[in-house]
């Protein structure tokens, strides 16, 4: 049967890749529901039994966004069509029913083949993970699930979880609304100037943002490639977990990374030379570390306090033994702060007053999304953290004045 199917290069890609859970953050306009469409007649014409679901935040939702485009696109394979119960039957006898998310008892006892999750992120989890995750079970069946981000909720952590997990079964695409070459670049462009700068990230660009993470600006960002250092290198370790690297992860397993900021400090200001980032065992972190103050020979290298600092520090001891190249660590504190006041002292006033430049590289993309997402629970901050540490470790006189109002002294670059 000729269904005439026609997609635009990045329906095509995520419709020729096999994994079994696809969970793609697309922006207004792209063209997602059109591909679920597609996906969803395609799946049913190749299933032997059970049915294949849409599923919306709500039923009404699922009839507006679904029902019109199916029958359009459908109509040379469809059997029969029911609107009062929003199901449609194929030629070959298969089932594709629209649902919404908020009737989850409407979905209990069935096999489903495939099924595809519209705005996730508008949904309560516990109906995929309780409900339809199970009906896949016995035919192994797939689910895409798509979605424009609204903020970083259990949409952003399955993303973050297919696109940094060993699971092979789940895949991340993100793709925004420039992508959709049937909508004119002009027109988004001309909608971005009459929006915020988070709506048009968020809406257009299919950025997982955190609302109200405020902290830090982007217009305070300068970059420098390159630069010569003209003052000391400090290094800063922010040291994650080592007993869950070598195990499968699960989406409830968290993602920390180890962060190693180095840092060229001067009475110019911060210059932030590198942040080499990662999940590695105990030994190659151990070697990272190693390299990393062989190639920068830093004046003072600092790693957090803890139990993960007392089990680096014996293979790091070794290395040291082995290659003849010593080094003392310093042991980095909370010193009885929060974390958000301790990162707030260390880096807002310094960003906001420029007094930090960073160097280009492939680090930042992860280490601004940290920094304007920040102190949000669910973005990990490891790169931040490391880079904060180094307030710690570098003691420098910077050419500035003090203001003093009533005998308190305001250090106008950190702001207190």
């Amino acid at each position: 049967m000729d269904l005439n199917i026609e997609l635009l290069p990045w329906q095509q890609e995520v419709w020729a890749d096999t994994t079994r859970f696809k969970i793609v953050a697309a922006g207004r306009r792209t063209g997602k529901s059109r591909l679920a469409a597609w996906m969803l007649i395609v799946n049913a014409l190749q299933a032997d039994r059970g049915h294949v679901f849409y599923v919306a935040p709500t039923q009404g939702q699922a009839r507006d966004i679904m029902w019109q485009t199916l029958l359009e696109l459908g109509h040379p394979v469809i059997n029969g069509s029911h609107i009062n119960n929003l199901q449609i039957k194929l030629v070959n006898g298969a089932t594709i029913s629209l649902k919404g998310a908020d009737r989850p008892e409407t979905m209990r006892g069935v096999s489903l083949r495939f099924l595809v999750l519209d705005e996730y992120a508008d949904m309560k989890p516990e109906v995929f993970e309780q409900i339809l995750r199970p009906a896949l079970a016995d035919q192994e069946g797939g689910a895409m699930f798509i979605g424009t981000p609204t903020g970083r909720n259990h949409f952003y952590e399955l993303y973050k979880y297919a696109e940094l997990s060993d699971d092979k079964t789940y895949k991340a695409w993100h793709f925004t609304s420039y992508d959709n070459s049937f909508l004119k670049h002009s027109e988004i462009d001309l909608a971005k100037k009459s929006m915020s700068s988070y709506a048009f990230r968020q809406e257009f660009m299919a950025s997982f943002e955190a609302r109200g993470s405020e902290m830090f600006k982007e217009d305070w960002i300068r970059f420098e490639a390159d630069k010569d250092p003209v003052g000391d290198y400090y290094i800063a370790i922010d040291l994650a977990g080592f007993e869950e690297v070598n195990k499968k992860r699960t989406k409830n397993t968290t993602l920390d990374e180890t962060a190693i900021a180095v840092v060229n400090v001067s009475e110019e200001g911060w210059y932030v030379e590198n942040i080499i980032h990662g999940r590695w065992t105990l030994d190659e972190t151990a070697i990272k570390i190693f390299q990393v103050v062989r190639d920068y020979k830093p004046v003072s290298v600092g790693i957090e306090k803890g139990i993960a600092k007392q089990a680096v520090m014996s293979p790091l001891t070794d290395l040291q033994k082995k290659y003849g190249t010593f080094f003392r660590v310093e042991e980095l504190t909370h010193g009885n702060k929060k974390k958000t006041d301790r990162v707030m002292w260390a880096l807002q006033g310094r960003f906001e007053n420029g007094y930090i430049t960073l160097n280009k590289g492939e680090w930042n993309p992860r280490f601004l999304d940290q920094l304007f997402q920040f102190p949000d629970p669910l973005t990990h901050d490891d790169l931040v953290d490391a880079l904060a540490y180094v307030d710690q470790l570098a003691e420098v006189v910077y050419d500035y004045e003090y203001e003093i109002d009533d005998h308190e002294i305001l250090d106008i670059v950190a702001g207190y």
